[in-house]
């Protein structure tokens, strides 16, 4: 669960004392083998505040995988595993300047810090006073506004308690990040999140909204009208995001973004072409981008690269070219998934390091390393799938 935060911790970390503080702690290891040691040489210093000292250095280290500049930002456990990476937030953001934002669930401020480099005005609102605080402390930090003391407006944002499901503003859009864990446990249940989806839709019907959810979610279980944007970053699906009708282009109800942390980015909707052949195998198989995939988007990112499927339900393409950037696996060798024959072929090519990709099958790819025991010295990627009804293997040169 982590420390638990109070609002005089917030006020101490956030003061020059605190700031020097965090420094001293930030020389610390603070590993598993030296933490009771390096507890004990911080409370001879700094007493009671030792806890929150090094509960404050230790998130800062695990936030920079995914937030910008954050180094001297605050945090709680449940907050910073929630909060938005940097790239996606920006991503959202820009879809929204211009506009006045109200986000109901404002927590720590990473969507905060993005909306106001680009909005006139930013409401953040959240019932918990302590991430409150952490907000404006995190705002005052990325903006370069240093000066102390809590619910400060920070240029063009104004911090308030609110409860999200109570509407309080009259912002052009509103934006949400219900909490994804129900019983303590993580939950694809939209009635279930804190708060409720459903209840959420319907607090600001007739409204432009925003609400970020969790790529896992079951969309056919939502009555929504506008669009929904699943997003990866770096190859992982990081997040889906509902976008009411008023906020996106006429006609597009689904929509993958693929952001990068060194490229450029790109997205694709259902309202582009999705008309593509059907052919045999060609010399690639590639395995989409998971925000494509997630999206419903595969025939569509085919028909915009000359490429096809290998099987109308499953979503690995193949093609005679690799779309730029992209991973594509060279086909060596097909044949019908079955053991034997496939344990002689990879003895026959010398196969060693052996990466196992599967879709459409129920198939452990651990277990079926252990099987086969692979013990050649050549790397090649197997890829187990489904055309038709024929679970089938392809043997490819590992890229």
């Amino acid at each position: 669960m982590g420390y638990g935060f109070s609002r005089d911790d917030v006020a101490y970390l956030g003061s020059a004392a605190g700031s020097a503080a965090l420094a001293e702690t930030d020389r610390l290891t603070l590993t598993p083998a030296t933490l009771l040691r390096d507890l004990e040489s911080l409370r001879r210093e700094f007493g009671d505040r030792s806890a929150a000292l090094v509960e404050t250095v230790r998130l800062r280290r695990r936030a920079g995988v995914k937030l910008v500049d954050a180094g001297e930002w605050l945090f709680t456990d449940d907050a910073l595993q929630q909060a938005t990476p940097t790239a996606v937030a920006r991503q959202r953001a820009l879809r929204l300047a211009g506009r006045t934002v109200h986000d109901v669930t404002c927590s720590i401020g990473a969507e905060l810090v993005e909306l106001a480099q680009v909005c006139p005005s930013v409401i953040g609102s959240d019932l918990d006073p302590v991430r409150l605080d952490i907000a404006a402390h995190n705002l005052r930090v990325a903006t370069g506004a240093h000066s102390e003391g809590v619910r400060e407006a920070v240029r063009n944002v104004v911090l308030a308690k609110a409860d999200a499901l109570v509407p309080c503003s009259t912002a052009e859009v509103i934006i949400a990040d219900p909490a994804r864990r129900a019983d303590g446990r993580r939950t694809h249940d939209p009635a279930k999140l804190q708060p409720p989806l459903p209840d959420l839709l319907a607090a600001y019907s007739g409204r432009d909204l925003a609400v970020k959810c969790a790529p896992g979610l079951d969309f056919d279980r939502l009555d929504w009208s506008g669009e929904i944007e699943v997003v990866s970053l770096d190859g992982a699906v990081r997040e889906a995001c509902l976008w009411s009708a008023g906020l996106t282009e006429p006609g597009v109800t689904r929509r993958a973004t693929v952001l990068s942390s060194s490229g450029p980015a790109w997205s694709m909707t259902d309202a582009d072409p999705d008309d593509i052949g059907e052919r045999g195998p060609g010399e690639w198989i590639i395995d989409p981008d998971g925000a494509v995939v997630r999206a419903g988007l595969v025939r569509h990112y085919a028909a915009k690269h000359g490429l096809w499927q290998l099987d109308p339900r499953i979503a690995y393409l193949t093609g005679d070219t690799v779309p730029e950037g992209v991973r594509g696996f060279r086909i060596l060798h097909r044949m019908d998934y079955k053991e034997k024959p496939l344990r002689a072929e990879l003895h026959r090519r010398d196969c060693g390091p052996l990466e196992i990709l599967t879709r459409g099958v129920d198939i452990d790819p651990d277990a079926l390393r252990t099987r086969i025991k692979p013990r050649g010295s050549q790397p090649h990627t197997l890829i187990i799938t489904r055309i038709g009804r024929t679970p089938t293997v392809f043997l490819c040169a590992t890229p």
